[in-house]
């Protein structure tokens, strides 16, 4: 997030590759290419945008046939899974309220949603759901009364740097009465997996189709934890 400029150059890299979006991390890149590195900077807050991102590094890499499989092997899953679901959603019967109304805690207690520009919307979007926060943003700072009005039939808690010690939902008094709480669709989910621009990506994508449409027998999730009763 705040690359260090001294540990960087030690490495002697041919090529630094720096994802966008923070200012922290913008003034280490200029530093670099001053010193006379190359340095590739992508933005990825869509499918579209990884797989060009992954084309990319694949002709910086001279690696440009695995790149193109890669990429060919990540759009055939999400096809299928857009399969299930534009015969279910997308017709004119359909609505968008069928979709489970999905809540992303990016971060608690100081609670930090998965608004509409990120990844993450995309990944539950293609997984059947519906991002219930409708802020434009990547992430949104909302509070307990907002997430009770927002009435989530789906909690998703993100586990990894940015909510290392997440509570479940049993354990968040004023949360148990959501959809969600009272159903038991709330889950833990890992934070690398569905926040980090990248192949795992669709992992996610396919694991979230499973946890919101067991009916279609998706595949099970591996890093998935759902809360539990017992807190653990």
């Amino acid at each position: 997030m705040r690359p260090n400029i001294e540990a960087v150059l030690a490495q002697k890299p041919d090529l630094v590759l720096q994802l966008a979006g923070r200012k922290e991390a913008s003034q280490p890149v200029e530093a670099l290419r001053k010193l006379g590195v190359n340095v590739a900077v992508f933005h990825a807050s869509t499918f579209a945008e990884l797989f060009s991102v992954i084309r990319r590094v694949g002709i910086l890499t001279g690696s440009q046939p695995q790149a193109e499989a890669m990429v060919r092997g990540l759009e055939a899953r999400l096809a299928r899974l857009d399969a299930r679901f534009d015969a279910r959603f997308n017709t004119r019967f359909a609505t968008a309220a069928t979709r489970p109304r999905v809540f992303f805690e990016v971060r608690s207690p100081n609670l930090l949603a998965a608004g509409q520009a990120g990844i993450v919307a995309e990944i539950i979007r293609r997984a059947g759901g519906e991002n219930c926060v409708a802020d434009p943003t990547k992430f949104a700072h909302v509070s307990e009364e907002e997430v009770l009005r927002l009435a989530p039939t789906a909690y998703l808690i993100q586990r990894g740097p940015m909510n290392p010690a997440p509570l479940p939902l049993d354990q968040r008094p004023r949360l148990r009465a959501i959809p969600a709480a009272a159903t038991g669709r709330a889950w833990f989910v890992d934070e690398q997996k569905y926040s980090r621009p990248g192949p795992r990506n669709v992992d996610a994508a396919e694991e979230l189709a499973g946890l919101l449409h067991p009916e279609l027998k998706s595949p099970a999730p591996k890093t998935t934890t759902p809360t539990r009763k017992d807190g653990k």
